[in-house]
């Protein structure tokens, strides 16, 4: 009886030690007892809880599993059990013993809570703990953090309002509780209301300046509000509090990844998964740079290991749906995105993948249906307004495109490629509103470093040769991160004959496919070894097949993802790659990043530079289009074939037997027509004007312009009745079936009027095959210059003008001049048939010269250098 009534002296002295903070005395005092008396319920249940407040979990769980089995009937041990259970992040565990705990005592509030803290943060079912905290409550009203945590379970829900009252009832009672002013503020960042949201942080900083949670509210805000910098220097200020701070970490990895600074955002990512190697989130950052980075199996590996840890993370799978896009695993991309969505009926961009699954399907109502889907959840999610932009585009309504893409960039200004688009579908309209100045905002844009256009987009914008070269190397840069660590080229191959492998997603019903096709077929088998890689689609056309018939292999890689292409690539030991898309629609750059060959060579689709050396070493050109001051504007070395740089498939179409008649296409006899069949985006206000002037002064003419968009020819017949041009003056030719005899109705017309900045092409080339004369005036850039390049290897220089008023004059003086015009068109038909322009075979004798000057200086050991390349007879 004695002993009994020491030991409990002992105990109420390790009480009153306890209650006066002083816990290593209290400790002291309790194992002083279990020495002597072991197996005392109070004593261990005691130190379990003092070691629960110390944060010693490992040795709480010792000293409470003994109360618990010494007494099983305690709820409060049972409960104590528990939290160290939880603490040591053995849930599962955990929610047994608050289970037991509720069984012995229903009563007991903190046991409901501990129960629904497991709940929500380890099996996220939110409803449930909600239920839980609910009870909490209900046995104990002033319970203040039974009420904080139901508000972070509602703001999980996304019910910010109901979550923004749970945490005003938990500050009612205790309004010092500074977790309750950090959810609140993170309740009113969701709701947008940011300058509350930072009141309602700062409160949380003045009850404890030390609460690094709140300095990352803080900087979610500002991330919100896209003030980078300043979010930075809050995620700074957390992880200056507390070092191993993983969320830290993962929201500063966060805004690297925003920002494209991706190897600061790997290293904050790896900085998180040092401190939680299980942390999802930052798993899920991981694969976001890597797939940025068109790293697909890193990024693919880390979606994988975000998942292996939760299961139900739906942002993972979106980035699988997202990757095996990319690789054209088009059902299993979509797989991945329901997958998301059956996760998160509300994830916007799960709707956004699944759009861009359908637009590169061609299924373009589904992808429209999707991006309408995503855009309902999140109006200003810029990508979906992005697809339907894309989606419009291909369907040429171009004023749904522009209402689109002007949307995107009313959200986001500098848009990868965006302004330019827009600009681009402007342009499809005719329309030319304050169109200077938008160029003008544009071109500042790239002379800052910003890819908001696409090259491709600006060659019809301005001819400012410069401006192309930054737009391409900006381009690049933005569109293949992974050039900053480019592949080396391929060492010297040891064959009997130089294999040339052509890359291109035009090889069909394209002008690149009938420009070249008998330049293929008259390449030198004995010397030459062929191979195309075609990555666009089979539209099963005679000309493809004719194509397919024309190389030593030719290999559909429509389908195959850009591992696979480069394999193929690799297998054929290709010496000389040629590129025959640059930035043209479909075209793949990512296959040069790696230099799949020895020799690089940017030639024909595309009309410039591609922006890299990497990317390509030679560009293939002439000295018109292409003369020796414009060097400087060029990443890639300078081949100068002599005539035209352009090939011209002299096996084709033959139209010398079609009969057409004026009438038959809306034109009278006594027309003097001129004849542009450029399509609406080349054509400007200012060749418009110089067409209109041009008009005035040759009575009875009339200007054939090729069909397009109803807004267009409206917007060109206002324009035309706003200078006093009768709007009737302006043709427009309806669509062939037959391109002979598109090509043969070239000769309905008297001359052809070319445009600038971007001249014709493929439609300049068409018209002097049909015996049409081309008047043009020679631009700065390779795309203003191809006209000129034409005219003059087929013997017609005194077509060029210098100037806009060189220009009209020539125009109004051949029409008005026809003896003149006349002897034009019989040289013309003359020179067709003895200058290279035409000669397919001699074309290519001259290409495979190029082919030949580039290997052997490989072969050498010597850099990439100009090369001129003689005429041969």
């Amino acid at each position: 009886m004695g002993l009994a009534s020491e030991l409990q002296a002992k105990f109420r002295r390790a009480v009153d030690a306890f209650q006066a903070r002083d816990l290593a005395k209290a400790e002291k005092i309790l194992e002083q007892i279990r020495r002597s008396s072991p197996k005392i319920f109070d004593v261990e249940h005691f130190l379990g809880v003092i070691k629960l407040v110390q944060g010693r979990f490992a040795d709480a769980e010792i000293h409470l599993k003994a109360a618990v089995g010494l007494n099983g009937n305690s709820d409060e041990a049972l409960s104590n059990y528990g939290y160290a259970l939880k603490s040591l992040n053995r849930p599962q565990e955990a929610l047994v013993y608050f289970t037991r705990a509720l069984a012995v005592n229903p009563h007991n509030p903190l046991s409901y809570h501990n129960r629904g803290t497991i709940l929500a943060e380890f099996s996220r079912n939110y409803s449930e703990a909600i239920e839980q905290f609910d009870k909490a409550a209900f046995y104990n009203p002033n319970f203040a953090d039974a009420y904080s945590s139901k508000g972070n379970c509602l703001e999980k829900l996304k019910r910010y309002e109901d979550a923004l009252v749970a945490y005003d009832k938990a500050l009612s009672v205790k309004p010092d509780l500074e977790h309750a002013w950090l959810g609140r503020g993170n309740a009113l960042r969701n709701l947008k209301r940011y300058d509350e949201a930072f009141a309602t942080y700062d409160k949380a900083l003045s009850l404890k300046p030390d609460f690094a949670n709140a300095w990352i509210g803080r900087g979610d805000v500002f991330n919100s509000l896209k003030r980078y910098d300043e979010a930075l220097a809050a995620y700074d200020k957390a992880l200056s509090i507390k070092p191993d701070l993983e969320g830290a970490w993962v929201a500063r990895g966060h805004v690297f990844w925003i920002l494209k600074r991706y190897e600061e955002a790997s290293t904050a990512y790896d900085k998180a998964l040092s401190i939680k190697s299980d942390l999802e989130n930052a798993w899920l950052g991981r694969g976001n740079v890597s797939f940025d980075l068109k790293r697909y199996d890193e990024a693919s590996a880390a979606f994988n290991r975000a998942l292996s840890v939760r299961p139900d993370l739906a942002e993972a799978w979106l980035g699988q749906g997202n990757v095996l896009n990319e690789l054209k695993h088009h059902d299993d991309a979509l797989a991945a995105f329901d997958r998301a969505l059956s996760i998160k009926p509300d994830l916007a961009e799960a709707w956004l993948g699944r759009g861009n699954v359908a637009w590169g399907l061609k299924r373009y109502e589904e992808a429209l249906a999707a991006y309408d889907r995503a855009l309902s959840i999140k109006p200003d999610l810029e990508g979906a307004w992005i697809g339907r932009g894309n989606v419009f585009t291909e369907l040429k309504r171009y004023e749904e495109a522009f209402a689109a893409y002007d949307k995107a960039v009313s959200i986001e200004p500098d848009l990868e490629g965006i302004e330019g688009l827009r600009l681009f579908a402007k342009m499809n309209l005719c329309n030319w509103d304050n169109l200077e100045g938008e160029i003008g905002h544009l071109t500042g844009a790239i002379r800052a470093g910003k890819a908001n256009s696409s090259p491709f987009a600006l060659l019809s914008l301005t001819d400012t040769p410069d401006d192309h070269l930054r737009c391409a190397r900006a381009w690049v840069s933005a569109k293949l991160p992974q050039l900053s660590k480019p592949g080396s080229r391929g060492g010297i191959h040891k064959h009997d004959k130089i294999r040339i492998g052509y890359v291109s997603p035009d090889l069909r019903q394209h002008p690149v496919g009938y420009l070249t096709a008998a330049m293929f077929e008259n390449h030198d088998t004995s010397r030459f070894e062929t191979y195309a890689f075609s990555i666009g689609p089979n539209d099963g056309s005679d000309l493809r097949r004719r194509l397919e018939g024309a190389f030593h292999r030719f290999i559909d890689c429509q389908d195959k993802s850009d591992g696979e292409v480069l394999e193929a690539i690799k297998e054929a030991e290709i010496d000389i790659l040629v590129d025959l898309a640059g930035h043209t629609q479909n075209a793949r750059l990512s296959l040069f990043v790696s230099g799949p060959a020895p020799i690089a060579v940017n030639f024909l689709g595309f009309a410039g530079t591609v922006g890299s050396k990497e990317l390509s070493n030679y560009i293939i050109a002439d000295h018109v289009v292409l003369p020796e001051s414009n060097n400087q504007f060029f990443a890639e070395k300078v081949v100068r074939l002599p005539g035209s740089f352009m090939p011209r498939d002299n096996k084709g179409e033959a139209i010398d037997d079609i009969r057409l008649e004026r009438a038959d296409h809306g034109l009278r006899q006594e027309w003097i027509v001129f004849c542009c069949f450029n399509p609406a985006y080349k054509i400007n206000r200012s060749v418009f004007d110089s067409w209109v002037n041009i008009l005035g002064k040759v009575d009875h003419s009339v200007l054939w312009l090729s069909d397009m968009g109803e807004a267009a020819k409206s917007n060109l017949r206002k324009a035309a009745k706003d200078r006093g041009v009768d709007p009737d003056r302006l043709v427009f030719a309806r669509r062939l079936s037959s391109s002979s005899e598109h090509l043969a109705r070239h000769r309905l017309a008297d001359l052809f009027l070319d445009t600038l900045p971007y001249n014709a092409h493929t439609t300049a080339s068409d018209a002097l095959w049909a015996g049409l004369p081309v008047v043009t005036q020679i631009g700065n850039s390779f795309a203003g210059r191809v006209a000129a390049s034409l005219l003059n290897a087929v013997g017609l220089p005194e077509l060029v003008a210098r100037t806009r008023d060189e220009y009209e004059a020539l125009a109004i003086e051949l029409a008005l001049n026809r003896q003149k015009l006349q002897g034009i068109r019989e040289r013309l038909r003359e020179n067709r048939l003895t200058t290279s322009l035409f000669d397919a075979a001699r074309y290519t004798r001259h290409l495979e010269a190029a082919y030949e000057a580039m290997h052997q200086r490989h072969q050498a050991g010597l850099p990439p250098d100009h090369i001129d390349i003689r005429p041969l007879g």
